[in-house]
């Protein structure tokens, strides 16, 4: 295991400097992924299916192809034919088979948006112009938007070969149902018959998008070698690599890709979308290729995340005691399988100590874009029905709805339903903040109410790289693997600085393209500041490792008789010689004398992540006449393990609190009878802005994380998972009325109204 340092000896590390790109960021100087420009380059532009549900009988781009400007036009056939599924890059298991299919349609389009052939051009007004040039001829089959009514007998197959796995026995039919996962401890009927009080309760989530600002962009040259190089705006440049290397049947280490900077993610950029067929375009055309996706292409064909009906059922002894908990939960997968079910398991009841619960989860697909991963993919959907359930025991037994999570919070050597085993939590302390801070116990006015939720999220390690390079100067470049989503640069560097005794300033930490690093994982699931941060830790003490030995070298004495201490190399005691203390800058002056370059590296499988654990507390308003729901304060407190850069920490917690207030109060796809996408856009499809929200309290707790050097936590993924279920409590606090469906927007709050005056 790693040294674990000790937090009073920090001098970086817990404080919050300016982010080295901050300046680049507000003033425009950095580069993302449609900022990129080469000579030569041509526009690509893709052409979409118009139909939710339809067979491709042909595509005929001739006329395209003869327009004025058009270089090339790549339809289904220029990509390699997947047999089956190919877990490709690290230990994340990805269907590029489905994510072909994704990038572009092959025997049917499945949803509105999905994209049919492309082409490229020397301006964009001529490519969109020749995608009005391409003929397609269609056979319009029935479509199914909603996943109950694809689970029916009878619904329309979006593939007909697709058979149910995870339930016994197997069925011999195809349906939409794509997999069934249950994952159970102890007893269930037992438990519930050990209860004292049961409620069974339904809850809805509609599919929601990520809302990042960048649209996808991408930038593709193949040159006539057959090597391509690709920058593109991404969470995960090693994942695109593969992905287009398997969709173009070539070599991945003839794709060099490179992470632009991106302007949000939040999962939604941790799949391939437009980059292989950019590169198809490009090896056409011999000429480099840009696209840049349109906001509403943005809508109809990137993945939101799934929507979800829970069916839950909870029962409890009269001291509060949770004796079980079931739930069975049907995700909507979108076009291609692949909802998030893992996520319900490991996370739903996990914020409780349980001895006996079922969780029931089903993968089904029905015609909507693919859903991808949006900050703890699977869980806000399926917390949102855990925590109404919780408030609601607390409420009919006479508990105090935090004294009810007191009496159930899981505590460090308790496991979840998947066996993982808690260490260290600091979710007791978290409790205890929440119920004795000013806000719990503030006075509510008429119309009010007051909300509270937890959250559980397992976080994530896996496979990392870091370099470290002492320059001459004695400043450090630190070439690392992992997309910066969320200010992670200023972390790593941050870590690096506490290690080698140097101010911040001096260490320049960039993002190597994948020629230029060792495999990493995507920058997803809370992993970076943990796995990147471990492996650049490690990497910044093998170059104290090397230091040591040349400054050993230059003194005659042996390397157990020096130490590294506050930046210098010194005499392990004074019977070492009476030696002045050397520097790393005094080092790296002279290391072309003592051996050459130094630097540090490591590579590594990083494990023990340790949970985040969160609470949030919403205040509310509803106008009864309106039905507008006014969010008037809030708080959040999460454990993160060490606060590396506190203020990115508070800016987590903030930004994620204010995504799920969105998808509590206002944020759906709005489809139509006709399978269509109505609300394709920021002007109808709206996310919260700053005159929405007030300022929100952050309450950091620590409580380190043993298995990573600075006792890190991630906290990316938790602070989504609390706010859909602490509005809705608080709305129902105010109305005295329980709406068991999200967003709980002005329409659904006044109907709600009118249902209890009737």
């Amino acid at each position: 295991m790693d040294n674990i340092v000790d937090g009073s000896e920090l001098k970086i590390v817990g404080t919050s400097p300016v982010k080295h790109d901050g300046v680049d960021k507000v003033t425009g100087r950095a580069k993302f992924g449609a900022d990129k420009h080469v000579p030569g380059m041509l526009i690509g532009k893709i052409l979409r299916s118009p139909h939710p549900h339809a067979r491709i009988k042909s595509i005929d781009a001739s006329k395209a192809l003869a327009l004025a400007g058009v270089k090339a036009v790549v339809t289904r056939d220029d990509f390699f034919e997947l047999p089956a599924p190919v877990a490709q890059h690290g230990n994340i298991y990805t269907d590029f088979r489905d994510l072909m299919r994704n990038c572009m349609a092959r025997e049917k389009v499945l949803y509105d948006g999905h994209a049919l052939a492309a082409v490229a051009a020397t301006t964009a007004k001529i490519a969109k112009k020749a995608l009005g040039l391409i003929k397609v001829e269609y056979q319009v089959l029935p479509h199914v938007i909603d996943a109950e009514d694809a689970m029916l007998p009878g619904a329309p197959l979006l593939h007909e070969k697709m058979i149910t796995e995870g339930v016994d026995p197997v069925p011999t039919k195809p349906s939409n149902v794509a997999l069934c996962e249950e994952n159970s401890m102890g007893d269930v009927e037992a438990g519930f018959k050990q209860a004292d009080i049961i409620i069974e309760r339904e809850f809805r989530t509609m599919p929601v998008h990520q809302g990042y600002i960048e649209p996808q962009a991408c930038l593709a040259s193949m040159d006539e070698n057959g090597r391509a190089e690709l920058w593109c705006s991404t969470q995960g440049h090693f994942a695109v690599r593969a992905a287009s290397a398997l969709m173009l049947g070539m070599e991945a280490s003839k794709i060099r890709v490179t992470p632009s900077e991106i302007g949000g993610g939040f999962g939604g950029k941790g799949t391939s979308y437009i980059e292989p067929v950019a590169l198809a375009l490009s090896r056409k055309a011999c000429a480099p290729v840009k696209i840049v996706l349109t906001r509403e292409e943005v809508f109809r064909a990137t993945g939101p995340t799934s929507g979800c009906r829970t069916r839950i059922k909870m029962g409890a002894t009269k001291d509060g005691r949770i004796t079980a908990a079931e739930a069975d939960l049907v995700y909507g997968a979108g076009a291609f399988r692949g909802a998030n079910l893992r996520g319900a398991a490991n996370c739903m009841f996990s914020a409780y100590n349980l001895k006996n619960a079922r969780i029931v989860a089903w993968d089904v697909v029905v015609n909507r874009p693919k859903a991808s991963p949006y900050r703890a993919p699977g869980v806000p959907m399926a917390v949102f029905a855990t925590e109404g359930a919780v408030n609601e025991l607390a409420d009919k037994l006479g508990i105090d709805r935090v004294e009810m999570r007191v009496i159930n919070a899981i505590h460090q050597g308790n496991s979840t339903i998947v066996g993982l085993k808690v260490g260290p939590i600091g979710f007791d302390e978290i409790l205890d903040k929440l119920k004795n801070s000013e806000h719990y116990n503030a006075p509510l006015k008429a119309n009010q109410g007051r909300g509270i939720s937890v959250g559980f999220w397992g976080n994530a390690g896996g496979e990392s790289c870091a370099s470290i390079n002492i320059n001459a100067d004695g400043s450090v470049t630190l070439v690392e693997g992992s997309v910066d989503i969320s200010g992670s640069r200023m972390s790593m560097s941050m870590m690096v600085a506490e290690e080698l005794g140097i101010d911040v300033d001096k260490v320049n930490s960039i993002v190597g393209d994948t020629s230029s690093i060792g495999f990493s994982m995507p920058t997803v699931g809370s992993r970076t500041t943990f796995a990147t941060g471990m492996a650049t830790v490690r990497a910044a003490r093998e170059a104290i490792r090397v230091m040591c030995e040349r400054v050993a070298k230059i003194w005659d004495v042996s390397t157990d008789e020096v130490v590294w201490e506050d930046g210098h190399v010194k005499p392990a005691s004074s019977n070492v010689g009476d030696f002045e203390p050397m520097s790393i800058n005094d080092i790296a002056k002279i290391a072309g004398r003592t051996g050459g370059p130094i630097a540090g590296h490591s590579e590594l499988n990083a494990q023990g992540p340790g949970p985040g654990l969160g609470a949030h507390m919403a205040d509310v308003e509803v106008d009864p006449e309106t039905g507008r729901v006014t969010l008037l304060r809030y708080t959040i407190l999460q454990d993160a393990g060490r606060a590396i850069h506190p203020d990115s920490v508070s800016g987590q917690l903030q930004g994620g609190a204010t995504q799920g207030v969105g998808w509590a109060l206002n944020e759906e796809y709005i489809y139509g009878e006709d399978g269509m996408l109505q609300n394709p856009g920021f002007l109808d499809y709206r996310v919260p802005v700053a005159s929405d929200m007030p300022m929100i309290d952050t309450i950091i707790v620590e409580e380190p994380n043993p298995t990573h050097p600075y006792g890190v936590r991630g906290v990316g993924e938790t602070p989504i998972i609390p706010p859909q279920a602490a509005v809705a409590n608080a709305v129902e606090n105010a109305l005295g009325i329980r709406i068991n469906q999200l967003p709980l927007s002005p329409p659904r709050i006044l109907a709600a109204l009118e249902e209890q005056k009737g």
